[in-house]
């Protein structure tokens, strides 16, 4: 890997930097308290991040997206970050799973979201089906023959900003095939319109993090799709959501990253800057080894995500990494999060400070996309597995 930036890359890192400092972050007040974004302040910044070109970065130049590596990607979220997530989320990128759009599909969906018309939401997540994907019960049968319509039942809930999208990636169950390990769950994905009669959108669950960054519950009652709603193939759908998976945690790593940095640097100009018994809080021990080991961890994390990420670029990412990459750096964020919030002491938790913020907001990192547990069971089954273990 070489470590230096590149003149594109500086150039992009400043300009997204710039952006979150005079776009972002002076709405983070607002926002926490309202628990709102207006809608007049996501136009403004989607039309901004659009003229920068900020939004779909991730998305090829063959569609008119950024067409950036994976590695620069990452960079560009980290720098991102730094803003809470409602505000962060507005400079979309949209699913990459939508590059598997055909024919009407490019038009309808696609091209739509790389221009900032459309917005996509992902549906995977059920009450009963949380990291078990293969035991999700939303289903989608067919009504007639081979090529006919699909009639889909069930329940999604903790679905990320529908209450913005214009459509959802659904994932529903579309058979059942025997295997070694025995019978599994064929899984599908479909692109279901918002309005579609039989689904039906409702508010979720008040979350203690990410404050305006809502969830959603999607709720399915016979709604009739026809085949040409199918998003790749049927029944493929969970090799889509595999590479899917590997991205999302891939951002997530790169996020809290931003989050690491805007946390360390809170810290680190508070300890320089309180005194107490006649000097800085820094110069003592207590504080001071608090902020070598945060600067420790987050070093770390930051090279095993960049690592993963130019593992990717390569074509040689495997879930192994993308598994150690989210669990460092969701873990790192965690640990940071709680020291600086130690070393800010009673102001610590008052909202007059950002920390309180990032520290509730760390917390569900280690959650979604994945938990914790879940990436160390990936980890150690790739370890266990070449043993016959």
């Amino acid at each position: 890997m070489d470590f230096a930036l590149s003149e594109e890359q500086s150039l992009l890192i400043e300009t997204a930097r710039r952006f979150v400092d005079e776009e972002l972050l002076p709405y983070e007040e607002e926002v926490e308290e309202s628990g709102e974004v207006r809608p007049e302040l996501i136009q403004q910044i989607r039309e901004r991040s659009i003229a920068l070109g900020l939004y779909a970065a991730n998305m090829p130049e063959s569609v008119g997206g950024g067409g950036l590596d994976t590695l620069t990607m990452c960079m560009l979220d980290r720098t991102l970050g730094r803003a809470s997530m409602a505000l962060q989320y507005l400079v979309a990128r949209p699913s990459n799973i939508l590059m598997a759009c055909e024919g009407g599909q490019r038009e309808a969906y696609l091209l739509p979201s790389v221009r900032g018309e459309k917005v996509d939401c992902l549906a995977m997540t059920e009450p009963g089906a949380g990291s078990d994907v293969r035991a999700m019960a939303c289903k989608a049968e067919r009504d007639g023959p081979e090529g006919g319509d699909f009639v889909i039942n069930g329940t999604k809930h903790f679905i990320s900003h529908a209450d913005l999208a214009d459509f959802v990636i659904l994932f529903a169950a579309t058979g059942v095939e025997e295997t070694p390990r025995g019978p599994r769950k064929k899984i599908t994905s479909f692109l279901v319109d918002m309005g579609t009669p039989g689904f039906t959108l409702r508010p979720g669950y008040k979350n203690v993090s990410h404050r305006g960054y809502h969830n959603a519950i999607l709720e399915f009652d016979d709604c009739r799709l026809p085949a040409s709603q199918v998003l790749g193939e049927v029944d493929k759908g969970f090799d889509v959501a595999n590479e899917w998976l590997g991205a999302t945690r891939l951002q997530v790593a790169a996020i809290c990253l931003g989050r690491c940095d805007r946390a360390l640097e809170q810290a680190t100009d508070y300890a320089a800057t309180r005194k107490q018994f006649g000097q800085t809080i820094g110069r003592f021990q207590g504080v001071g080894f608090k902020l070598a080991d945060m600067e420790v961890q987050r070093r770390a994390a930051e090279l095993l995500t960049y690592q993963c990420a130019w593992k990717h670029d390569q074509g040689v990412m495997t879930d192994m990494d993308a598994a150690i990459a989210k669990l460092a750096a969701t873990e790192a964020l965690a640990f940071i999060a709680d020291e600086a919030l130690q070393i800010h002491g009673g102001m610590g938790l008052m909202s007059d400070l950002p920390m309180e913020r990032i520290w509730r907001d760390a917390r569900i990192e280690r959650i979604w996309e994945g938990t914790s547990e879940i990436q160390r069971h990936i980890i150690s089954r790739s370890m266990l597995r070449p043993l016959g273990s």
